[in-house]
């Protein structure tokens, strides 16, 4: 093979970028580097400097591994192993959901909403996945005391690698279906939730990625979405402190009702924030004192 003939790096990924392009993949140049610079043990940034540089045999044997599988629409998440959140890498695998930066606004309006507790904050984490949030709220406030749970001890393995792994001491995790038997942890100043949200009819048309690999027991809401929200905030006032606050991911378009729920529950102070893509995603309130 000449040089020009060669399966250089540049080669390589057009080659994939438009296999990829051909298939219908959405983000297919960003999903090729990504796969390229996992194979070769880079960054994308020396996908640039060394475009000319022909591939080993055997990174282009890992490489044609990872695409046939992203053909499959495969998160790329899972193929690489990992997906940044808040600035930290989290593992990540066919247990848990992939994490989003639209989740990212649950830790923001967490910090915010809960500032004049910053030093001894108490919080509880539910249908952690990942363990993202618990430890993202971990990290960003090392003197807190963090509770995360989950339904899948799948999910919490994968909880409990990252926390190690990232050095949040100050979590812990524990099998629970939502609130329940969570009392022994005592009463907490925030109770954050990523719950499942997608109405059960809906989940045929997400992206294939999503609805034939990621777990559907964390995406399934139930018919409007809204099984696990409607739970989560009517039993948060046992665990929660007085001025304790409650927040919760939604769904598009579902901010509406689910600020109605927490109206009628009696919470104050209700407040819906959006992500970076300017989606309604989170609502919070505050339980109030007297109450």
């Amino acid at each position: 093979m000449t040089k020009a003939e060669a399966w250089t790096i540049g080669r390589v990924l057009e080659w994939a970028t438009s296999d990829f392009r051909s298939r219908g993949l959405p983000n297919a140049r960003l999903d090729a580097e990504v796969l390229l610079a996992f194979a070769i043990g880079d960054t994308r940034v020396k996908l640039v400097v060394d475009r000319d540089r022909p591939l080993l045999p055997e990174e282009l044997t890992k490489f044609r591994e990872l695409v046939v599988r992203r053909r499959t629409s495969e998160p790329v998440a899972y193929l690489v192993g990992t997906r940044e959140f808040y600035g930290r890498p989290f593992r990540v695998d066919a247990r848990v959901l992939v994490p989003r930066p639209d989740t990212e606004a649950l830790v923001d309006v967490a910090l915010a909403r809960t500032a004049r507790v910053s030093m001894s904050l108490r919080a509880l984490d539910l249908c952690t996945g990942s363990g993202c949030v618990a430890i993202t709220l971990a990290r960003e406030r090392p003197t807190s005391h963090v509770y995360a749970t989950d339904t899948s001890e799948g999910a919490l393995a994968v909880a409990r690698d990252n926390a190690l792994r990232l050095g949040a001491t100050n979590v812990a995790f524990a099998r629970a279906d939502l609130l329940e038997g969570l009392q022994r942890f005592g009463r907490v100043d925030l109770v954050v939730a990523n719950p499942p949200y997608i109405p059960t009819d809906e989940i045929a048309t997400l992206a294939a990625d999503v609805r034939s690999y990621e777990p559907r027991a964390a995406l399934d809401g139930g018919a409007d979405g809204l099984d696990l929200v409607r739970r989560i905030v009517t039993d948060a006032p046992r665990v929660l402190v007085a001025e304790g606050v409650l927040e919760v991911e939604v769904g598009a378009g579902q901010a509406a009702r689910v600020f109605e729920l927490f109206r009628a529950q009696g919470f104050a102070e209700i407040r819906v924030a959006k992500d970076y893509g300017g989606i309604e995603r989170v609502v919070s309130g505050v339980w109030p004192s007297g109450t």
